[in-house]
């Protein structure tokens, strides 16, 4: 029953784990790398359904328990190790509270659930703050059990209506169809579900179950046809790993591309089974032959283990040095494969293929005594090892959670509190800093209605961190502040890109000019604009495309500032903050942690202040008739850097948002400057 080893799946096997790990380790010239788990998906449907269709075919039903079983001694061991070797580094590595908080994923993990809990507290595989999660990987490992577990009992379902081929490709297609249009409906409106969901990606698994009913004595006589069709497979997946980026709406449309790729070359392999060495030139040339290399069987044998160790062992080496190197990186990458070399020969294999689940069940079996009638042993018994395993996993996540809890001091609990309290504007309504969808303006007015004087507050979250000093200094004005909020949409005239949406950010322009006609029409005495610095937006593109970003940067906020001027609305706009090199209230607690000072978080000025696009800010500012330009960088760099952690305060709860606490701190500059 079980499927002929093919040389060119396990050399797919090291594309796929070569992808992901190039993209995980900064390698910017395969910026698609993350579809190599598209690979994978695509190789588990076609091997699970090869195999599960041959047991039918032979016995005409499906050992459920000995499959689940057989899956476990596979996976398990394995990773449930990684996950603790992982939770014991983390001890000296993560500050206690991000222990705490990694260790209820790794439960998960654990379990094979982990992609649901990252739906819960909707972490975003791109985003930024994602990078802390050593055990965010694990949501594909996830997605594939949760399959295994399914599977099986869709191709019984499918033997049960109808046996015969026709019946279980009619089902699997079935299926796929409806997860594919599914996954496209929901990763343009909710991109995390389309990303983790497993429904939602069991039309990768449906494409490689459905590609082993091909006939492939179709192309078998054909071997010029089998090598044009695993060229262009390869060609597919190459295209993926160059074009496709974090900024694309994946999966998506764009996941056809390694979906496709990797069905032609399994198609193309599967049509060489028989092939007679010297025959013809065609399967020398066909790519069986690349696939087949030593260096790619080799990686492709270790390729769960190095799938398992690359992640954890890369966002330990970011936090101890956040700006890793060249050298650093590749030495990463060796660590990494050492580790797996060490996990396959000494847990994965001996698991796999060891004895220990067959001498645990003879074991049980001699226990009925010499010459008795051996027990009759409930089949399911099979999954015991795998239950405790499953167990001693979860429960070693639980107690290192507990730990961690208990070692949050009050400094810890300080940190984290100053990254939690919301502006003054959020801690009133939510809603005042306006989500991604939502076009229509929401204005909140803070003081006295009948204040003698109204300043509006308008931007994006850059904007909102200064609304508790600026409602602080305006009470003791007779000043109200009304505050126009948008999520990542700035007050200059500029269409940008969402990140998250993966698409143009229309609803930003429409909310903008909205907002500038209902400000104006309220003839406030002044309106204050803080927004993201487009040089922090642009600060790793090419010279060129930064360039022509700036200028259209510059025509934006000059036409913004002029409808205000034109109106006769006086405008200040403040000078955007520094941009950290890491997450401040994660880095300085670690510093904490470690018994470090704070200042081991600090950026120099020339990475984090912008001082050269600060300065074409100012000149578009000075070139607007009734606008001021207010800079209080000092605030928090010094000439040659700047600071996370000043005057016993976290300031920024994140890399470039103020803390509540100290932005506190900033209402006498902040009034001193604007009234």
């Amino acid at each position: 029953m079980a499927a002929s080893f093919r040389p060119d799946i396990q050399g797919l096997r090291a594309l796929a784990v070569g992808g992901v790990v190039a993209y995980h380790f900064g390698l910017t010239a395969l910026p698609g790398g993350f579809a190599g788990v598209d690979i994978f998906f695509v190789i588990s449907g076609w091997l699970i359904t090869t195999h599960l269709m041959g047991e039918i075919g032979e016995t005409g039903r499906l050992d459920l328990w000995r499959f689940y079983a057989r899956r476990a001694r596979r996976l398990l061991p394995a990773a449930i190790f990684v996950i603790v070797v992982t939770l014991a580094a983390g001890y000296f590595i993560l500050a206690p509270q991000e222990q705490a908080l990694y260790s209820r994923g790794a439960m998960f993990a654990a379990a094979y659930t982990i992609n649901l809990w990252l739906l819960r507290w909707s972490f975003d595989y791109f985003a930024a703050d994602a990078l802390s999660n050593p055990f965010i990987h694990f949501w594909s490992l996830s997605v594939e059990e949760q399959f295994y577990l399914v599977w099986p009992a869709l191709l019984v379902f499918a033997a049960w209506l109808h046996r015969g081929r026709a019946m279980t490709v009619a089902v699997i297609g079935i299926v796929g169809l409806a997860s594919f249009a599914a996954c496209l409906w929901l990763t343009s409106l909710s991109p995390a579900w389309a990303f983790y969901f497993s429904p939602l990606r069991a039309w990768e698994f449906a494409a490689g179950g459905l590609a082993t009913f091909a006939a492939p004595a179709l192309w078998r006589d054909r071997t010029w046809l089998r090598a044009m069709q695993g060229w262009l497979g390869l060609a597919l997946i190459a295209v993926a790993y160059l074009t496709l980026s974090e900024d694309l709406p994946f999966p998506g449309w764009y996941a056809l591309l390694p979906v496709a790729g990797t069905v032609l070359v399994l198609l193309s392999g599967a049509g060489a089974q028989g092939d007679v060495p010297g025959v013809s030139r065609w399967p020398a040339l066909a790519p069986a032959a690349l696939l087949s290399l030593a260096p790619l069987q080799r990686i492709g044998t270790l390729s769960y283990s190095l799938y398992l160790w690359h992640w954890p062992v890369i966002v330990y080496a970011g936090m101890l040095e956040p700006n890793l190197g060249v050298a650093q990186r590749i030495g990463c990458a060796v660590l990494a494969l050492v580790l797996s070399a060490a996990t396959y020969r000494l847990i994965e294999n001996p698991a796999r293929r060891g004895d220990w689940l067959a001498g645990t069940l003879r074991t049980l079996r001699f226990s009925a005594g010499a010459g008795a009638k051996p027990l009759r042993l409930f089949p399911g018994l099979a999954l015991a090892p795998a239950l405790v395993l499953t167990a001693a996993g979860v429960a070693a996540a639980y107690a290192n959670a507990h730990l961690a809890t208990r070692n949050i001091d009050p400094a810890q609990r300080g940190i984290e509190a100053a990254a939690e309290q919301p502006s003054i504007a959020r801690a009133t309504d939510k809603n005042c800093l306006l989500d991604f969808h939502t076009v229509k303006p929401k204005p909140c007015t803070f003081g006295p209605a009948d204040a003698a004087h109204t300043i509006v507050l308008f931007g994006d979250s850059h904007a909102d961190h200064w609304s508790t000093p600026l409602v602080e200094a305006a009470s003791r004005n007779d000043t109200k502040v009304v505050t126009y909020l948008k999520s990542s949409c700035r007050a200059s005239r500029l269409s940008t890109f969402n990140t998250v949406l993966k698409r143009d950010y229309t609803e930003c322009d429409a909310w903008r000019e909205q907002a500038i006609s209902d400000i104006i029409a309220r003839k406030p005495r002044l309106v204050v604009i803080s927004e993201f610095s487009i040089g922090n937006l642009t600060r790793d593109m090419p010279a060129a495309s930064r360039k022509a970003e700036t200028a259209r940067w510059q025509a934006g906020l000059r036409s913004t500032l002029q409808a205000f001027s034109r109106a006769g609305v006086e405008t200040a706009v403040i000078r955007d903050t520094p941009i950290a090199n890491s997450f401040a209230d994660s880095c300085v607690a670690r510093a904490l942690w470690w018994r470090e000072a704070p200042s081991l978080c600090d950026t120099p000025r020339a990475e984090a202040a912008n001082d050269g696009v600060a300065a074409q800010e100012r000149a578009v500012v000075n070139s607007v008739p009734d606008t001021l330009y207010v800079d209080l960088t000092d605030r928090f760099c010094n000439s040659a850097t700047c600071h996370v952690f000043i005057g016993g305060r976290l300031a920024f709860r994140d890399r470039h948002h103020l803390a509540t606490a100290f932005a506190e701190t900033l209402e006498g500059p902040l009034e001193k400057a604007l009234f």
